[in-house]
C-alpha cells in the first residue's frame, strides 16, 4: 500500500508538470482564448513524457474548464483571459494536503446541507434528473468501466436540485478535483463498488421519500470513507 502511494504521488507531480509546461507553451506561442493546441502525440514528443500523462494532465486542465476538448477536432484553450488562466493554474499545482482537506470539508457541509434541502424542496422533475444520474453510474459500475464523471454528476444533479444557486455554483467548482483525487487514489473491489451504489441508493430513496434527515444521514454515511482517506492522504 506505502509503495502505491508513493507512486500515485510521484503521478501527481508528473501531472502538474506537465500542466506547467502546458501553460508556458501557451505563453511562449501567445496562444489566446480558442486558440487550439498540439495533439497529445505532439505535446508528449516534446516533453519527453509518455501520451498517458498528457491526457491525464489535459483532462486535469479540462476539470478545471481551462481548456475544452473537441471530438475529431483537439484541444483549444478556454475562453478565459490569460491572467485568469496562469492564476488557476498555479492553484491546482500548488494544491497541498491541507488545502485538499479543506476542500472535502466543505464539500461534506456543502452536500449535508444541499441534500436535506433537496429532500425538501424536490419535484417529480428533479427526481428525474437524479435518477438518471444514479442509474447511468451504477450501469458503469455494474459493467467495470470507469464511473468517474457519472458519480459527479449524480451529486451535482441533487446539488441543482437544492434551489440554492450558490451551493450549486460551489459544487461544481470543488467536486471534481475532490472526485478525480479520491478515484485515482483508492483501490476497491466489486464488493466495495456494490456498497458505493447501495449508498448512492439511499441518499436517492431518501430524497424521494421528502425525507431530510435520512437524506442528510445517508449523505454523512455516503462521506465516512471520503474522511478516512482524507487521513490517510
Amino acid at each position: 500500500m506505502a509503495s502505491k502511494t508513493i507512486r500515485i504521488k510521484d503521478d501527481v507531480e508528473v501531472h502538474n508538470m506537465i500542466i506547467l509546461k502546458i501553460k508556458d507553451y501557451i505563453k511562449s506561442r501567445n496562444l489566446g482564448p480558442g486558440d487550439k493546441l498540439p495533439s497529445e502525440r505532439v505535446l508528449s514528443e516534446q516533453f519527453n513524457v509518455g501520451r498517458r500523462i498528457v491526457g491525464e494532465a489535459i483532462e486535469k486542465l479540462e476539470f478545471y474548464s481551462l481548456v475544452k476538448s473537441v471530438p475529431q477536432s483537439g484541444t483549444f484553450v478556454a475562453k478565459i483571459g490569460n491572467i485568469a488562466l496562469n492564476s488557476i493554474i498555479e492553484d491546482i499545482v500548488t494544491l497541498k494536503k491541507e488545502d485538499f482537506l479543506s476542500l472535502v470539508e466543505t464539500r461534506i457541509m456543502l452536500e449535508t446541507k444541499s441534500v436535506y434541502l433537496t429532500a425538501t424542496r424536490r419535484t417529480d422533475e428533479d427526481i428525474k434528473n437524479i435518477e438518471k444520474a444514479f442509474n447511468n453510474y451504477k450501469t458503469k459500475i455494474l459493467s467495470g468501466e470507469d464511473a468517474l464523471q457519472e458519480d459527479m454528476l449524480f451529486h451535482l444533479a441533487i446539488a441543482k436540485a437544492s434551489k440554492n444557486a450558490t451551493i450549486n455554483a460551489l459544487m461544481i467548482q470543488i467536486v471534481p478535483n475532490i472526485i478525480v483525487t479520491f478515484e485515482k487514489t483508492r483501490v476497491s473491489n466489486e464488493k466495495g463498488y456494490l456498497f458505493e451504489i447501495k449508498k448512492h441508493e439511499a441518499i436517492l430513496e431518501a430524497i424521494k421519500s421528502k425525507n431530510p434527515k435520512e437524506a442528510t444521514k445517508a449523505m454523512e454515511f455516503h462521506f465516512e470513507f471520503l474522511i478516512k482517506f482524507c487521513e490517510d492522504y
